[in-house]
């Protein structure tokens, strides 16, 4: 029945499955468990410091004063950082008015639903990936997700959205992706910007149109040659129906500093602007000043992420060869390469194993469990990025764990691995522990 005293939306609103998970690790911390978490969207500062200029920047500006209400669109010398970044490392020229400063990210993706969605809209977006589902919920949207597989590296194409956008209000995607991540590639992206062009055209003069919201928050965390693309810069044509939400929470380890924007077309970001004044999600103003002098500093931003995309790259090499080598060894594991962002997907395909308790690997939840209990592995399964198959895939994150906990785990996973017996579904079940694909 529903509970008399909230609303039916509060009534009906799901928790974050991470915190969730994060309450089990802390109980086998505090019983003296050596854990490599690998669950948390965040950094840790010892191993991912924010920048020294936007420390020292923050600090000055707390210094001088600068503690009062900011703008309800942002300081305009933090608009204009955002502007000028855009248009040199992204060739994106937006007047200041299309620019909106954000506490975080998250306010910038809420907003856009606010601002663009109507109950019962249909809002596409590809899973996994990140709160969509609990955004659609919250705008009383009608969700369209559409399934991403390993073969796409989780990635949506044209094919897979072509049905599902017609219409439909919002398009969201994400790139590089949280859950996976994988990258969007320009020839994908292209083939998709053209599929909601073509939504477009189609619809009349009185139609509502089709919008994108490119979350690229990761953009500049791409790794291994791989170059970020975006909606505008491949068709210009879209700049009126994009909106981006970015910021400097990952790009810049500033998760706690509540830095963010959105970029889009001005009388649609006026509107957003509104709502947030309405609910005054703002930055910090001296944490907006910071960022300002931050974002024009390029060889600052350069040298910054040199160090920081190194460490960040060699935790998720250590974990994609370690698991690689697993499955050599004739384990039911697998990595996807990752090219963006803090995340490596990896799946333990493990169902149907029995532990030495005697139960039984039937869902990715019993193998979270497992794998936490045995082997001190602390990872994310996909159901918490929208997917709703017991595939066996799962999100690691590294930015919270040092590179000298990678290899210790590995001896206790494989250890852990081994103790399982061998699965009780027949067909296939001997090809995947011989290292068939899977």
């Amino acid at each position: 029945m529903p509970d008399p005293r909230v609303s039916t939306m509060a009534d009906a609103l799901v928790g974050s499955e991470i915190l969730r998970i994060a309450a089990d690790i802390r109980a086998l911390v505090a019983d003296g468990a050596e854990i490599c978490n690998l669950t948390v969207g965040d950094f840790a500062p010892r191993e991912f410091p924010v920048p020294a200029l936007l420390a020292e920047q923050t600090v000055a500006a707390l210094r001088a004063g600068e503690t009062n209400y900011p703008p309800s669109d942002g300081v305009p010398q933090l608009r204009q950082a955002v502007q000028a970044l855009y248009e040199r490392r992204l060739g994106l020229r937006y007047p200041l008015e299309s620019i909106l400063v954000t506490g975080g990210s998250r306010p910038g993706l809420y907003i856009t639903y606010r601002a663009l969605v109507d109950p019962g809209d249909a809002v596409v977006y590809p899973v996994p990936s990140w709160n969509n589902n609990h955004y659609v919920h919250l705008t009383g949207a009608r969700g369209v997700p559409v399934s991403c597989g390993s073969e796409d590296a989780f990635l949506p194409t044209r094919a897979g959205l072509e049905q599902a956008v017609r219409g439909a209000r919002l398009l969201v995607l994400n790139s590089p992706l949280n859950p996976s991540g994988t990258s969007l590639t320009a020839p994908a992206l292209e083939g998709i910007c053209d599929l909601v062009l073509e939504e477009n055209a189609r619809r009349g003069a009185g139609e509502r149109p089709l919008y994108l919201l490119y979350d690229q928050v990761y953009w500049m965390l791409t790794a291994g040659g791989v170059r970020h693309v975006d909606p505008v810069s491949l068709r210009p044509e879209l700049a009126d129906f994009t909106i981006y939400v970015d910021g400097i929470s990952k790009a810049f380890a500033a998760t706690g500093m509540r830095v963010g924007w959105t970029v889009g077309p001005a009388d649609v970001t006026r509107r957003m602007a509104s709502i947030l004044g309405h609910v005054g999600a703002w930055a910090p103003r001296a944490e907006q000043l910071a960022s300002a002098r931050m974002l024009a500093d390029d060889a600052g931003i350069d040298a910054y992420h040199a160090r920081m995309k190194e460490a960040a790259q060699a935790r998720l090499v250590a974990l994609h060869d370690g698991l690689m080598r697993l499955r050599a060894a004739g384990h039911p594991v697998e990595a996807v390469a990752p090219t963006g962002s803090i995340y490596l997907s990896a799946r333990f395909a493990l169902h149907g194993r029995s532990a030495d308790d005697g139960s039984t690997l039937r869902t990715n939840e019993d193998i979270r469990r497992y794998l936490l209990r045995e082997a001190g592995l602390a990872i994310v399964p996909f159901q918490a990025f929208g997917l709703a198959e017991d595939t066996g895939w799962f999100r690691l994150s590294v930015g919270a764990v040092a590179f000298a906990e990678i290899a210790p785990m590995f001896a206790r996973l494989e250890r852990a691995l081994e103790a399982l017996s061998p699965a009780e579904e027949p067909a296939g079940a001997a090809r995947v522990a011989a290292g068939a694909p899977v």
